[in-house]
């Protein structure tokens, strides 16, 4: 059986899961519970099956170490014979596979973001800034091409922007992005009953976690 370095929490985990819901492979990983933390030392668990620290990470069968999530998600998709995630070969493949560094590089932004607040009266106002820039810049774009989301088969890229979006709804709770970009927000919403999206739904497992205040969507 496979083991995957896991976490409820973590968007690019999320993007792992829906991968193995979509592809029936589930059942053939065991979750370990890990904990890896941006502004604490390694947890020396994860750093033994990879060196980067981070989550998530696959062992395979035969041992193999993969990461990131983008490695692993092709593996997967590779494995089980499931091609429809990702086409093989075009424009198909650049497109989606575009899609996936809008969700990812989305997801990134908001994970340093979230770090950078977290400082309090120590943030860097201009990191704060172009972090918020960054992210309205992003889902402008994605709201703006929501429509071609929308009548494109669901693929590796919608998982890793739909990952992105939850990470906004968790740990951004009230910065009004549904309102504000209202064409992503239906697609999202679109695809909120799907299985493998509605399986992996992020869950906080630390209730004494605490999140700083929003930031807010509306553009002046």
């Amino acid at each position: 059986m496979m083991r995957l370095h896991w976490s409820p929490r973590s968007p690019f985990v999320r993007k792992v899961m829906i991968v193995l819901h979509e592809c029936g492979l589930q059942g053939q990983v065991e979750l370990v519970r890990s904990v890896a933390v941006f502004h604490a030392a390694p947890n020396p668990a994860i750093l033994a099956d990879n060196p980067l620290g981070k989550i998530p990470a696959l062992i395979t069968e035969d041992g193999r170490k993969l990461f990131d999530s983008r490695v692993i998600c092709e593996y997967l998709i590779e494995r089980s014979g499931c091609p429809a995630l990702l086409p093989g070969a075009g424009a198909g493949r650049v497109q989606m596979q575009t899609w996936q560094a809008l969700g990812d590089g989305l997801t990134d932004i908001l994970l340093l973001w979230r770090n950078e607040r977290l400082r309090g009266d120590a943030a860097s106002p201009v990191l704060l800034d172009a972090f918020r820039t960054k992210t309205l810049a992003t889902l402008k774009a994605l709201d703006a091409g929501a429509g071609d989301l929308l009548a494109t088969p669901f693929g590796l890229g919608h998982a890793a922007i739909l990952c992105a979006l939850g990470q906004l709804d968790f740990r951004f709770a009230g910065c009004g992005w549904r309102a504000a970009f209202p064409a992503l927000a239906h697609w999202c919403d679109a695809l909120a009953a799907r299985p493998s999206i509605a399986a992996t739904a992020i869950e906080n497992d630390d209730a004494d976690s605490a999140e700083p205040p929003a930031f807010s969507c509306e553009t002046k």
